[in-house]
């Protein structure tokens, strides 16, 4: 039988090991006196933690490390969902759940939701298909859903955070409008960067995992050809391999990018038949603990893009 003490003694130490492993992760539970916050993942916690300030308590739905695309709420995260002051999604069928969870809160929830794609100007997936000549079955929404990638629509994703934010606590407006207009001078910073860096250099065709970065060829006069489709664990045909292979010779394509929260496996396979090698490019669909823990955030990790865009594109 333990003693009493040594229970006891037992019992702080092992809540004291989970405190720990939870470090860098965002903390999960509603507070008290702030304006809890829950997104759907990544660049939402992002860009709510940094127009938010010391006023929201921040709750990421999706763990770090995990790819999203696949992701779906636990009982927990539905509790604590329907306790929160606002509910941050991207929608364009991003989330596969959200519509299940919207339909089924009540009139008088507390919870109040905030679509930030809404407005923004969309992809079609059909479109984005089309381009790289198959079909993909694993996504099935209408849109392109990853519009996070080009800085302009971050910023007017930002905006509408902002303004979700003045609307639950207009106590502290000025608050929010200074923090977001210091944010928004961050990403229009970042897309002048991407825009004189990008421009003159003599390539302009990316081979990438997923077809993620749709937006940010859009924004930059970039094609990207990808393995898979919209979806990262959309499996490519035969004839998809051979048409990757022909379009990596004809353009001269001396870099396959793959992401971090994805096997690299094909990716790899595939350089290597081709002889040429890999670089990262990440869609920011959600970093892992070490990239949290040293304080990566949405500007840095597009800053650490561009320099690979720029490698790849010489």
């Amino acid at each position: 039988m333990i003693r009493k003490p040594v229970l006891i003694l037992l019992i702080l130490l092992l809540t004291g090991a989970l405190t720990l492993t939870a470090c860098g992760a965002p903390k999960q539970g509603i507070v008290a006196g702030k304006v809890n916050v829950i997104v759907s993942f990544y660049p939402l916690y992002d860009f709510t933690q940094k127009i938010g300030g010391d006023h929201v308590n921040v709750m990421n739905l999706v763990p770090a490390g995990v790819e999203p695309h696949d992701w779906s709420p636990k009982s927990r995260d539905m509790k604590n969902l329907t306790q929160a002051d606002l509910f941050v999604y991207l929608g364009a069928g991003f989330e596969g759940w959200v519509n299940d969870f919207l339909g089924s809160l009540k009139p008088d929830a507390k919870v109040k939701p905030v679509e930030t794609s809404k407005g923004l100007n969309l992809i079609r997936a059909a479109e984005e298909d089309h381009e790289h000549g198959h079909k993909d079955d694993a996504h099935e929404g209408e849109w392109d859903p990853h519009a996070w990638l080009s800085p302009v629509n971050a910023q007017k994703m930002a905006l509408v955070i902002k303004d979700a934010l003045v609307k639950a606590d207009p106590a502290n407006q000025a608050d929010y409008e200074k923090n977001y207009a210091a944010y928004a001078e961050q990403l229009a910073k970042l897309h002048e960067e991407y825009k004189q860096a990008l421009a003159p250099l003599p390539k302009k065709e990316i081979v990438v995992s997923h077809s993620a970065f749709g937006y940010l060829c859009k924004e930059y006069g970039l094609t990207q050809r990808a393995i898979m489709g919209l979806s990262p664990d959309a499996e490519p045909t035969s004839k998809d391999i051979q048409q990757i292979n022909a379009f990596i010779k004809e353009h001269g394509v001396k870099y396959i990018f793959f992401e971090e929260l994805v096997s690299d496996k094909l990716a790899k396979t595939l350089a290597k038949d081709a002889g040429i090698e890999t670089l990262v490019l990440n869609p920011l669909e959600g970093l892992n603990e070490d990239q949290l823990k040293s304080g990566e955030d949405y500007v840095s990790v597009m800053k650490t893009n561009l320099k690979y865009l720029i490698k790849a594109l010489q």
